[in-house]
């Protein structure tokens, strides 16, 4: 599978972070694992765009970060999982869901989201219980959500955008892409307002990617008039990392006298996964040997 690209820089001076990735066989892997609508389509790849960004800004290797979002709206909850090197996969509640187009034309995200919820993010650090935190959805668009959040939870004044462009015909992906700044101590008013100005201008990150500009590039423009360094690029994707040994382990919390009712009347356990679309199988002997394992 072809695999996305991810870069991060930071300011000579030390005062700004920035991150750009392309995402597109990242969306165009999920919009064909899930069967996903126009506006699930925009909806999942952006939060799996932001998701990626923000795994890869995990300091721990084992480290995970997890999304949700549920505005109450006709999509459900749509999540997004990432490691600490930004693969991620991630799931829909409604793939199906069709929205009517916004005023302008795009597809209305937010409408499909909702707006009476809360965005969570979950960091798993492997140590302990995770870090939770929650803040109130601002529009359901993701990006500005996404943003609010650093903002309100973190106190991190951070710019966030995320685009999917998608085939005005059949409706597939044809760029998909996300930009990440965030302050760092070192930054004052003026760089800020530096940022700001920049940032009024800049073009979406699809129209980006459709010019054909590179992640560095998306970078280098959104930090014009700052000295940039490159501090790593790397490979993305779309990755699952379930396997049957972790369905056993997931049964386990049912207990031996639950375990041993799951087969159907063939004998058979059959068992999807909501993120990859694995399906794995249990017979009635191994779920009675699962089961005595415990007993």
């Amino acid at each position: 599978m072809e695999q996305d690209k991810i870069m991060r820089c930071i300011t000579s001076d030390g005062s700004l972070m920035a991150m750009a990735i392309d995402s597109g066989n990242i969306v165009h892997t999920a919009q064909c694992i899930h069967h996903t609508s126009p506006v699930a389509t925009a909806a999942l790849g952006r939060f799996l765009t932001a998701a990626s960004m923000m795994g890869a800004m995990l300091k721990k290797r084992d480290a995970v970060v997890t999304l949700k979002i549920n505005g109450k709206g006709p999509l459900g909850t749509v999540t997004a999982i990432s490691d600490s090197f930004g693969n991620c996969r991630g799931s829909v509640g409604n793939p199906g869901c069709e929205m009517p187009n916004r005023a302008n034309g795009k597809l209305d995200v937010g409408g499909a989201v909702g707006t009476n919820g809360m965005l969570a993010v979950i960091r798993d650090l492997g140590q302990g219980d995770p870090y939770i935190s929650q803040t109130e959805i601002v529009s359901g668009e993701l990006a500005e959500d996404i943003t609010a959040y650093y903002a309100k939870s973190e106190q991190i004044p951070t710019v966030c955008a995320l685009g999917v462009l998608l085939d005005k015909e059949d409706h597939k992906v044809l760029l998909a892409g996300g930009l990440l700044i965030q302050a760092l101590p070192g930054a004052d008013d003026a760089i800020l307002e530096r940022l700001e100005q920049n940032v009024a201008v800049l073009e979406p990150v699809t129209t980006m990617l459709a010019k054909g500009f590179t992640v560095e590039e998306i970078c280098r423009k959104a930090l014009q008039g700052f000295e940039v360094e490159v501090l790593d690029q790397f490979d993305v994707g779309y990755a699952c990392p379930c396997n049957k040994e972790r369905l056993e382990r997931a049964l386990v919390s049912l207990g031996p006298e639950e375990i041993v009712k799951l087969a159907d009347e063939s004998g058979i356990m059959e068992a999807t996964c909501q993120y990859c679309g694995r399906r794995y199988t249990f017979t009635q002997d191994e779920l009675d040997s699962l089961a005595k394992s415990l007993s």
